[in-house]
Formats: structure tokens, C-alpha cells, sequence
């Protein structure tokens, strides 16, 4: 087992609110136990750079409570070469850091999974993701706020809607996963939710538009993901409109709202936990895995596995949802 001196964290992908809650985790809990901490800036691109930084705990002051990521992330394509792979390890292999914590979501795994399996180097993965589609774990650091940030646009949306008799139709980030969309459309009230996992048929959600004017429902919103079937928030409003006349309808996109601001408390202690957990995996000889909490529990699963699972929705929910909404 590689004695460890130094670490590296890097943030990849898209950003999630309480990556810095989790940069700020490693940092301390790395200085803690005696380690040099490097912060690795835009992800797998500055690995292949050389853009290191050394980390100390007044770097990670006062970062707690804002979104984003300090680090910076981006994408790159270069890390998915050999010649990519091969700089980003000489690079570490120069500032001496002996293993990687990585803060993101599949992409983020798949490199880390190949990069070692190539050169048998030590990481450990963080699942920073609003999209919660990460096996491995019950939440994904970020999700929590994302919701909550589009309860809270509904909520107003629905103002409105009240106020002038409207039916919105409101899209949400999802493209491949719709637990976005499935827990806050619940919190929502939503009159229905419409999400990647399930077959849309737009005809069985005219039925139900028809029954609720009968009854009088002159206004309400849907949540659709942006990666649901129907094609879109368009797609749904334009089929609507070809049937019925009397519904006045708008579409409100929510669009990157969803991942930016203030993580809330539980994405907070999710992350701090995770970080604090990552380092301590490390020391103890832990790699090639992404570190998750289900059912309170902390539990680690291997790379490869949580890159070919995706985490599956409770369709119950949406059953649920579907019934209080009548």
C-alpha cells in the first residue's frame, strides 16, 4: 500500500452546489492528518495543465455557503487520449501527489475509472451531480438545492397561473433522469410530471386537462425533464394547443437557475461528510471507488460499477403524484 503524503482535489463536470462544502472538507481533513493538499483548477483540463495550487485552511475559508466550485470546472476531451492521460500523471508524478479526490458525476468516474486502471494510481470519487442519477448513493451533492430551487420558481410561477388563469408548462434540467422533476413536481403540487423514465402519452395528459377544466381548474403547472419523450416543454404546449382552445398557456425554462446558488443545509453536511470520509477512505488504502451514503450508511462502490448502473427511480412516486394531483 503507496504511503500517502500529498492529495489532489479537483472538481469535474458540471458544477453542483456544495462542491466547495466538499473541497473545503478534504482540505481540512487532509491537513488534519498531516497531508500536503493541491487543488487542481478546471478539472481533468488542469491536470493536463499543470494548473496546481497549494491548499492551506484559510483557502477554503468562508466558502461553505457559496455555489459553484472554486476549483472551476470544465470539460475535456484531451483527458480522454493516451497522450492526455500520460501529461496528467507526469504532472502529478512532478508535484509528488500520491492520490485524487474527484468531485463530479459520471464523466468524472469514467476518467477516473481508466486513469487507474492504466497507472495504478489511487483515487477516490465524490458524487457531485444535481441529477441525483448516481448509483451508489441515495442523494448526490447538489440535488438537494436543485429542487429546492425549482420548488421555489413553481411557487411563483403558480402565483401567477392562479392570477390569470394560465396553464404553465415548466421545463426542467434532466436529460437523462428525471428525479429532478419527480420530487419537486410532488412538492410542487404539480398537475402533472412528466420525466425520461416513463412513456409520455400526451393523449392520456389531454384527458386529464379536459377533466380538470370541467371541474373548473382554470390554472396549474406541469413539470416536464428536459430529456421526458413528448420533446420538450414546447412539444407539450404545442400538442395542447392543437386540442384545446380555452387553456391560456406559457412555457417557463429553468434552465442553468437550477444549478447555481447557496447549497442548502442538508447538501452542506452531505458533502462536508463525504469529504471528511474521502480522506480518512485514503489513508486507510481505499481506491478506484466512489464514496456514497445510503440509509445513513457510508458505503464505498467501485468505479466501474457505478459508472454502468444508473440509479433508478421510485416510480411509486410518481403514481403518488399523479393521484394528488386529481
Amino acid at each position: 500500500m503507496i504511503k500517502i503524503k500529498k492529495i489532489g482535489v479537483l472538481t469535474s463536470g458540471g458544477d453542483a452546489p456544495g462542491m466547495n462544502a466538499a473541497i473545503r472538507a478534504v482540505v481540512r481533513t487532509g491537513i488534519n492528518n498531516n497531508l500536503e493538499v493541491i487543488g487542481i483548477i478546471s478539472g481533468y483540463k488542469g491536470l493536463i495543465e499543470g494548473d496546481f495550487r497549494q491548499m492551506d485552511t484559510t483557502s477554503v475559508s468562508n466558502i461553505i455557503q457559496r455555489g459553484g466550485t472554486i476549483l472551476k470546472t470544465a470539460r475535456s476531451e484531451k483527458f480522454k487520449t493516451k497522450e492526455g492521460m500520460e501529461t496528467a500523471f507526469q504532472n502529478l508524478k512532478k508535484q509528488g501527489i500520491d492520490a485524487l479526490i474527484v468531485i463530479g458525476g459520471d464523466g468524472t468516474f469514467t476518467g477516473a475509472y481508466e486513469f487507474d486502471d492504466i497507472y495504478n494510481f489511487p483515487v477516490i470519487g465524490l458524487p457531485g451531480t444535481i441529477d441525483n442519477d448516481l448509483y451508489g448513493t441515495d442523494f448526490t451533492i447538489g440535488y438537494d438545492t436543485a429542487i429546492n430551487t425549482v420548488v421555489e420558481a413553481a411557487d411563483k410561477i403558480r402565483d401567477t397561473a392562479y392570477s390569470h388563469d394560465r396553464l404553465f408548462i415548466i421545463e426542467v434540467m434532466g436529460r437523462d433522469a428525471g428525479f429532478i422533476a419527480l420530487r419537486a413536481g410532488i412538492a410542487a403540487g404539480a398537475e402533472d410530471i412528466l420525466i425520461p423514465e416513463t412513456i409520455t402519452y400526451i393523449d392520456d395528459l389531454l384527458h386529464k386537462l379536459e377533466h380538470d377544466w370541467r371541474k373548473n381548474k382554470t390554472s396549474g403547472i406541469i413539470i416536464v425533464a428536459e430529456g421526458d419523450d413528448s420533446g420538450g416543454a414546447f412539444e407539450v404546449i404545442k400538442k395542447i394547443n392543437e386540442k384545446f382552445d380555452y387553456f391560456k398557456t406559457r412555457v417557463t425554462i429553468l434552465g442553468h437557475i437550477q444549478r447555481g446558488g447557496s447549497p442548502s443545509c442538508m447538501d452542506r453536511v452531505l458533502a462536508s461528510t463525504l469529504g471528511y470520509e474521502s480522506v480518512k477512505a485514503l489513508l486507510k488504502g481505499k481506491r478506484g471507488v466512489m464514496i456514497g451514503k445510503i440509509h445513513k450508511d457510508i458505503v464505498f462502490t467501485p468505479f466501474e460499477k457505478a459508472i454502468k448502473h444508473n440509479q433508478e427511480i421510485n416510480k411509486s412516486l410518481l403514481e403518488m403524484a399523479r393521484v394528488l394531483s386529481l
